[in-house]
């Protein structure tokens, strides 16, 4: 019997697949036992997956039908959006009109999505007989025997991952112009029912742009041509670029810095695996190279004593909370500092849940700035004793804008993973299963206390690296590899690992000793 069969009076959930065996697998898959079968909606991180690769598809077909010739190309999501660009056409508003009224008659069609699977053999032909390139990285995937594409009527094109198994089931979804593309839209996990308000991003899509063009320029934007710069033996000066790129990136946020007269205090703050620590380090030199001196305080220094830490809706505590800081005192210390003080600095012991004092003084100088790196560090509730003109937010994450191909973008939220996968692993002592099954609650948390105020960041800094997945998939696979499918983390572990294999690998000895990849993998030459 079908998955399908055990969710057809379930309509008000809207369910998109399904678990079956801990994969995430399309509602048509037949199954042994329904009660083996577990429902995916939106609300869900796979469901979300799902859902924004049925509305590509929806408005790829569309394209096709009403502007066969239009070169798309997926670049970023955006606040519950994916935005999209046309490179051989001008993006009107009439455009825009005909695509969406034809990706709402795909929809009301309900018409069927069928993957097919070929042999790398039969795909040749059905490429030389097509002349397209929709899912033709796949032939030059040495790691994969096949070749799969969804078909919907005479359209057809190649999607990572589990599609909606048809059109109908994307029936909430807008498309609107923007800048110089458009967004499609669709619902909110927490608004399942309804399409928000757009939320604003200037400042993340700026910086998103401006990595874009940069690897554009070097004719690097998709997972193929990496692949064909390795094969050629560019990976060295692939390497090079990359680290160029932040070190001017870092240099030219200090020369801001330096610029606006009366910063005290440097405010880092970006979601887990950004890379801040080496960040910090690295741009404490170049402040340095400016006549700057940072001073460092830990945040984690400040918590709460054990007995007033909040808790959350099960009874634990939730040491992510503005409230388990001790904000009186931080904000206490801060401003003595800035006037000149000495104060002694507290050590909080974890095992204990109070702040002790060692001695640990520090009183700054004229010629020195504090530098503060956490999670609420763009919340100004923070360091509200602190006045704005002397405070300078940075926002830095791994904000990917390598595609695995023109309709297939790499999650930024995936990068992170797969660097914390390797970290936990190579200096925390954490196996693959454990980081993935604290994977949802870190994401909450992100989601709760730094991207409300990734907007009110003077500088943004993207610390991804165009080859670094080259280089953590010799690291990250065996790990996956070893979740099987007992676990409940066996479908995002067997989605990274594939993912993975899409890319040539890169040796560890190109890699400088002061590269952010370091922070993971080890060789650093900055105390990480």
């Amino acid at each position: 019997m079908k998955a399908i069969e055990k969710f057809k009076e379930d309509k008000e959930k809207k369910i998109l697949a399904c678990k079956y065996k801990n994969e995430v697998m399309p509602l048509d898959i037949e199954v042994e036992d329904l009660n083996d079968v577990v429902p995916i909606d939106i609300t869900t991180r796979d469901g979300r997956r799902v859902y924004q690769r049925g509305i590509l598809y929806i408005m790829g077909m569309a394209f096709n039908r009403v502007y066969p010739k239009a070169l798309l190309t997926v670049n970023c999501q955006l606040s519950n959006s994916i935005y999209c660009s046309v490179e051989n056409m001008k993006v009107t508003n009439e455009m825009i009109d005909n695509i969406k009224k034809e990706m709402q008659d795909i929809v009301d069609s309900n018409l069927p999505i069928k993957k097919i699977d070929m042999t790398k053999e039969e795909a040749e032909k059905f490429y030389q007989k097509e002349k397209t390139l929709r899912g033709r990285l796949q032939l030059d995937n040495k790691y994969k025997e096949e070749v799969s594409l969804y078909f919907c009527e005479d359209y057809y094109n190649y999607f990572y991952g589990v599609m909606p198994i048809t059109t109908g089931y994307i029936n909430l979804f807008d498309v609107i112009k923007y800048h110089d593309g458009f967004l499609l839209r669709y619902p909110d996990k927490k608004t399942p029912n309804k399409i928000d308000k757009y939320i604003e991003t200037k400042k993340l899509l700026h910086t998103l742009e401006e990595y874009e063009d940069i690897h554009t320029v070097l004719d690097i934007n998709t997972i193929y041509k990496l692949n064909k710069k390795i094969e050629e033996g560019g990976e060295k000066e692939l390497i090079l670029l990359a680290e160029a790129l932040h070190e001017k990136k870092i240099s030219d946020i200090a020369d801001k810095i330096v610029r606006r007269k009366g910063i005290k205090i440097i405010l880092i703050a970006g979601p887990s695996s950004s890379g801040k620590t080496t960040f910090a380090q690295r741009l404490g030199i170049q402040l340095k190279l400016n006549g700057i001196k940072p001073l460092t305080i830990s945040v984690d220094n400040y918590f709460v004593e054990r007995s007033e830490t909040p808790k959350d809706e099960n009874g634990k505590y939730d040491f992510e909370r503005l409230e388990a800081i001790d904000l009186e005192l931080f904000n206490d210390h801060l401003s003595r500092l800035l006037k000149g003080e000495e104060v002694e600095l507290p050590t909080f012991d974890f095992k204990t849940g109070t702040k002790m004092y060692t001695g640990n003084k520090m009183k700054m100088r004229n010629n020195e700035v504090l530098v503060i790196e956490g999670i609420h560090c763009l919340n100004d509730k923070l360091t509200e004793a602190i006045p704005l003109e002397q405070k300078y937010k940075i926002y830095i994450s791994a904000l990917t804008v390598l595609n695995i191909d023109y309709y297939n973008r790499i999650s930024t939220t995936d990068t992170r993973l797969i660097r914390r996968l390797v970290r936990d692993y190579n200096f925390r002592g954490y196996d693959a299963l454990n980081t993935l099954q604290n994977w949802e609650m870190v994401n909450r948390g992100e989601e709760n206390y730094i991207f409300p105020y990734q907007e009110s960041a003077d500088s943004m800094f993207n610390t991804s690296l165009i080859y670094e997945i080259c280089v953590l998939k010799k690291y990250a696979m065996p790990l996956l590899k070893a979740i099987d499918n007992t676990h409940p983390e066996y479908s995002e572990a067997k989605s990274l690992y594939e993912l993975l294999k899409y890319f040539d690998d890169i040796g560890d000895e190109y890699i400088p000793k002061n590269s952010l990849l370091r922070e993971f993998i080890g060789g650093s030459i900055f105390n990480v």
